[in-house]
């Protein structure tokens, strides 16, 4: 049913290798056939792909979760290899040229089977299919080193990340709570000291909480200049992601980038960042001007710095919504609301999971089942415990796809759904932050548009397929569940008596939900515009650099610090898959908030609504463009306002 998860590394590495030598012998044979078909070709072709796929992924995410010399040793040493492999197997004419006679001349293909073959056709042609055997080794070249660096990027950023530690005294941790300090409590000299590191939850903490500003400093400086070696590979990533478009006719790489989205040029998503910019700029220089004058009027900071920010805006919506963090975080038990969000699932979509006792590749790690009317129909796995070893940040990484086999025998989805939480120990459990909740319920958004995915063909099968603009659409649209008082009830309880969250403090949440929305809009604007505009010409060395300062100048109200380097930390762009597409989040989140609110208008547990939702975007997956779904399910196009409407940012 579900394939078995090998944690050794080795014959992970001898799998993923033989793999690909049958995969090679299975083409040419399918290549043979005298007769071929939609079934006996291209379902073979997902099979075998599948199979592979499914090897690599257990390797990336070991080398992510568990990451170590070892699994970064076998991790390069496999990268090449299928980089190699996918590379040649795309320009491969003779499958595509199948592609293309089975898209003209079989009668029986279904929709589904048509997006397939009309994205594989797609996909061929991105990699150079059509050219000349000269143009496409430079493009299998590339590829290679493109993934290469990636991986080294990426490692920089975990080493940088572990390499940085800060040693504090007790009165330097005044005004931390007891349970975020819990974990970091250290014996040094015979004295008690705290131990902070650039780990999320820690850096958040001191950040957010801690009362010395040269140790803010500290910790924002550490954490905004990580991994200065990257600069060098940004250059390299940039020079040879701007060769690949050109080798495929394209001026620029964000042109590239754009042809499997939503949006249709490069002048189309400029003019949404910028239009978004313009309307949130406005108001987020009345928000920064209120976190300047606390500031100035608590201690006279009259210059306030990037490092100041979340210390003073904590400190405001403690003032102005009775907001206390640590209040709040005993009501959100990492189990409860891993357990509760399970609860409204099944309220919302009418499906079930129950645990499952195997091992895993650590000990915090757990299994879940999926189960509709009393069957198993896919698998969760859940990693959400911040630890040494494992990459920052959070994300889902699909496994196995629903689909019908060789045999049209069914496959079960699986997914991997991974965060960085505070970690539990002996002495307290894992307490999350609201914000913790939030980005909980965003991952296991993505998590169930793979799961729930009745799809036969798994390329167009739950994420697969999905325009990357669009993939964001169904996590942030579960995330506003999180503020829901309907949805906190069923889990937000003192994890000591068990009493239930008061309605006065659901109140106080919701009430703040949108504070300082402006500021994180066009910080993200930043991200997007930068990004984009990075990929529409070359720039090298301090033109990169330049180019980020031009654009906070024109997007964000509060200038960093000349140290801060957050470009060499830009993971999504330079070692995922965001480049010059970072703009998905906010194009995404335009139909997400529009959905919301038509659901909200309606009552959030409206089953008609729900259940148009669920057969219309998490079933469907990629199998559609995501317009048709959104306009299947609400017989309308998206509106650009929803957006401002949900973060409460004044639409005049």
């Amino acid at each position: 049913m579900f394939i078995k998860l090998e944690n050794d590394l080795e014959i992970l590495k001898m799998d993923i290798k033989s793999k690909i030598n049958s995969n090679e012998k299975k083409i040419e044979e399918l290549l043979n056939l005298k007769k071929k078909s939609f079934l006996n070709f291209v379902r073979v072709y997902q099979v075998i792909q599948d199979d592979l796929e499914k090897s690599f992924s257990q390797l990336s995410h070991l080398n992510s979760v568990n990451n170590s010399e070892k699994t970064q040793e076998i991790y390069a040493d496999v990268l090449p290899i299928i980089t190699e492999y996918s590379s040649k197997l795309s320009q491969n004419e003779k499958i595509y040229k199948v592609f293309k006679q089975l898209k003209m001349h079989e009668k029986d293909i279904n929709n589904e089977q048509k997006k397939v073959l009309d994205d594989m056709i797609e996909e061929f042609e991105l990699s150079g299919v059509g050219l000349k055997n000269r143009k496409k080794k430079a493009i299998q070249k590339i590829n290679l080193e493109l993934s290469e660096l990636s991986n080294q990027f990426s490692q920089n950023l975990i080493d940088s990340t572990n390499a940085f530690e800060m040693i504090v005294d007790k009165k330097d941790v005044k005004g931390i709570s007891k349970s975020d300090l819990s974990d970091k409590e250290i014996k040094k000299d015979g004295e008690i000291k705290y131990r902070f590191t650039l780990q999320m939850p820690s850096y958040i903490c001191y950040i957010t909480y801690g009362q010395n500003r040269e140790l803010r400093e500290k910790m924002y400086k550490a954490y905004s200049s990580r991994a200065p070696k990257n600069s060098k590979i940004i250059d390299k990533i940039l020079d040879l992601k701007l060769k690949l478009a050109k080798l495929l006719g394209f001026k620029n790489y964000a042109q590239l980038s754009i042809k499997t989205k939503m949006a249709n040029s490069t002048d189309e998503v400029i003019n949404f960042l910028t239009s978004l910019a313009q309307k949130a700029k406005k108001q987020a220089k009345v928000d920064l001007q209120e976190i300047k004058d606390l500031a100035k009027k608590e201690d006279n900071i009259k210059n306030l710095q990037s490092f100041d920010v979340a210390y003073y805006s904590e400190k405001l919506r403690v003032k102005k919504y009775d907001i206390d963090e640590e209040v709040y975080r005993k009501y959100f038990e990492k189990n409860s609301v891993v357990t509760g969000l399970f609860s409204f699932l099944k309220k919302q979509f009418g499906m079930e999971f129950k645990e499952v006792k195997i091992k895993l590749w650590d000990k915090k790690a757990k299994a879940y089942d999926l189960i509709e009317n009393s069957k198993v129909v896919a698998r969760l796995y859940l990693d959400l415990e911040a630890r040494k070893s494992k990459r920052g940040g959070a994300w889902m990484h699909n496994l196995e796809s629903h689909s019908l086999g060789e045999k049209n025998e069914q496959k079960l989805a699986s997914t991997f759904v991974v965060c960085n939480f505070p970690p539990s120990n002996k002495k307290s459990p894992s307490l999350l932050r609201h914000n913790d909740v939030v980005t909980l319920f965003h991952e296991m958004g993505h998590a169930i548009h793979h799961l729930f995915s009745k799809t036969n063909e798994s390329f167009v099968s739950g994420v697969n397929g999905v325009q990357w603009d669009a993939v964001e659409f169904p996590s942030q649209f579960l995330e506003n569940f999180a503020y829901e008082k309907e949805v906190l009830k069923i889990f937000a309880k003192d994890y000591k008596t068990k009493k239930p969250i008061s309605d006065k403090l659901i109140k106080r949440l919701k009430k703040a939900k949108n504070f300082q929305s402006s500021l994180m809009m066009v910080r993200q604007l930043e991200f997007s515009l930068f990004d984009f505009k990075l990929h529409l010409k070359l720039y090298q060395k301090k033109q990169v650099q330049k180019l980020l300062d031009e654009v906070r100048k024109e997007i964000n109200v509060l200038t960093p610090p000349k140290y801060n380097q957050f470009q060499n930390g830009f993971a999504h762009i330079f070692a995922g898959g965001y480049s010059a597409g970072y703009y998905s989040y906010k194009w995404a989140e335009v139909l997400s908030a529009d959905a919301f609110i038509e659901l909200k208008e309606n009552g959030i547990f409206n089953k008609k609504l729900t259940k148009k939702y669920k057969k219309e975007i998490l079933e469907k997956g990629g199998s559609q463009t995501m317009d048709k779904l959104f306009y299947n399910f609400l017989g309308r196009k998206y509106r650009l306002n929803s957006l401002l409407k949900l973060n409460g940012i004044n639409l005049m």
